[in-house]
């Protein structure tokens, strides 16, 4: 039986947004697997940051060749590629040796990270206008329902060391990052069934292979609308390399489009999001949770951000992509507002009863017990001077593995449900607006012209600033305090509001060659 246009669609988006739900397998495994592997390869702060930031250097990286790649091979060429990229970073990763060849594993992962900036631009080509919000929003749900299993799986292997003899601290990691292998063989061989964009046959000169495509995304009542359109944008423009292409992108006609796209780009990656993706259980043993519990808590910020997304897919279209924006940036300033209140007047008593509390969460962590002496009878008044005691008290091999039971029997003062409060508000508010809808503005500004290099150099951008994030997280919670950190994001959070407010235009309903009319050549 024929499947109809809607149904080709739907499915095309869902296979091509498959890569998200990878990312978040990956985002969600290494913060799990964090720490076991700083506590067998004993790493310091930075090292941590280096770990699981050295994925977005591979991003980086990528994206210098990603517009190029898919001007000349075509979307689901290079999307099938990325799904072989990614298992070969599951294999490396889940079976390193040392902490070098572990960077190596999670670079390369990072090279395949930009699946999330071509998914964007091959959904974007093929939907209708009226459902593109809609289709491109896929990515970030499917990178939720990554999150989410692993979340749940990471929770069941942490409650199973040493209750299933081959689970154990030293190895659980590599279960965590080896298993995502499936799901990456999984989307090779749906990619397989993909078609190529049809936008980029046209652009090539492939008009009878276009129409074959169109017959299974489209009405035939389109097809010739939708072909003129397209050639009439890339007329003028149509043989343009790479090279011509980055120079159309910073010419003064394309300014504020551009614009638009790396203020967008910049706040979404610095307002937090990655510290609380990557770090999610040392950012919730800040609260003074057990290990167990933190990883408990990390299947409730997965279905919080699902539930959100969920949310944003269905009124994307219908409340359009600047009210979601603006309303989502809104609630994150709310949200960790909301987390500095809650760790602000934080201090850490090590009493008699914290000591023996900290004695009884430890007893099947192995570490010299004789150092909890000299915490006896101190009080720090805040989580740095905590962290920097502890550091000179234990050493890299064991600080990982106890400065959660540590933290959890001595905090005091903590306002925890105003700091979960701000958590899961911030992951709803973020995965309700600026997650998916960043993909959603990126695939819908930029002309056919110049799309190839135009959505890698604001990915790039986004990635740079996620990148700044995740990478000095664990150092900022032993030099800052976690109360600080929170504070810069509300900030930042508060500028991308303001800035957002003057200049982002509403694209929902509009066809992207009438948001070039608009955007672009209105703005000469």
């Amino acid at each position: 039986m024929e499947k109809s246009p809607t149904a080709n669609v739907t499915f095309y988006s869902m296979v091509a947004a498959f890569g998200g739900f990878v990312f978040g397998l990956d985002a969600a495994n290494i913060s799990g697997a964090v720490r076991y592997v700083s506590a067998l390869f004993e790493l310091d702060s930075i090292q941590q940051g280096t770990l699981v930031g050295c994925a977005l250097l591979g991003v980086i990286v990528a994206l210098f060749f990603t517009g190029s790649l898919v001007d000349k091979f075509g979307r689901s060429k290079v999307l099938l590629a990325i799904g072989c990229t990614y298992a070969l970073s599951s294999i490396i990763s889940a079976t390193a040796l040392n902490y070098e060849i572990l960077v190596i594993g999670r670079f390369i992962g990072g090279v395949a990270f930009a699946s999330i900036t071509v998914s964007a631009m091959y959904i974007g080509e093929i939907a209708p206008a009226e459902k593109r919000g809609k289709f491109v929003s896929v990515n970030q749900l499917m990178i939720g329902l990554g999150l989410l299993l692993a979340f749940v799986i990471n929770y069941f292997l942490i409650s199973a060391i040493d209750t299933v003899i081959w689970i154990t601290e030293a190895n659980v990691w590599r279960i965590m990052l080896g298993a995502e292998l499936i799901a990456n063989v999984v989307w090779v061989a749906l990619l397989l069934r993909i078609p190529e964009s049809p936008r980029w046959l046209i652009a090539k000169g492939r008009e009878d292979e276009a129409r074959t495509v169109l017959a299974k995304i489209a009405e035939p009542s389109d097809f010739d609308e939708t072909i003129s359109e397209v050639k009439e944008s890339l007329k003028a423009e149509s043989h343009l390399n790479v090279p011509q292409q980055l120079k159309a992108l910073f010419s003064s006609r394309m300014r504020f489009v551009l614009f638009v796209a790396v203020s967008y780009a910049i706040v979404q990656g610095a307002t937090g999001m990655n510290a609380v993706l990557f770090f999610a259980p040392m950012v919730f043993e800040q609260i003074g949770m057990s290990t167990e519990d933190t990883f408990l808590q990390t299947i409730t910020t997965g279905v919080v951000g699902l539930l959100a997304t969920l949310i944003a897919i269905g009124f994307v279209e219908r409340w359009g992509r600047r009210l979601l924006t603006l309303a989502g940036l809104a609630l994150v300033v709310i949200a960790h507002g909301s987390t500095y209140l809650g760790f602000k007047d934080a201090s850490y008593v090590f009493d008699e009863t914290s000591i023996v509390n900290i004695e009884q969460a430890l007893t099947s962590t192995e570490y010299d017990k004789s150092k909890l002496t000299l915490l006896s009878d101190k009080t720090f008044e805040s989580d740095v001077e905590l962290k920097q005691a502890l550091a000179s008290i234990f050493d890299k091999s064991e600080l990982p593995l106890v400065s959660g039971a540590i933290i959890n029997a001595s905090a005091q003062g903590i306002n925890a449900p105003l700091v979960l409060f701000g958590i899961f508000a911030f992951l709803a508010a973020f995965n309700l607006s600026i997650g998916p809808i960043m993909w959603v503005i990126f695939s819908e500004v930029f002309p056919n012209a110049v799309r190839s290099v135009a959505l890698p150099f604001a990915a790039l951008v986004q990635t740079v600033s996620s990148w700044s994030i995740q990478q000095f997280f664990p150092w900022q919670l032993d030099n800052m305090g976690v109360a600080s950190i929170f504070v810069m994001y509300a900030t930042i959070g508060l500028i991308g509001l303001v800035v957002m407010y003057f200049i982002l235009p509403e694209t929902k309903g509009k066809s992207i060659e009438a948001i070039e009319l608009e955007l672009v050549k209105g703005s000469k």
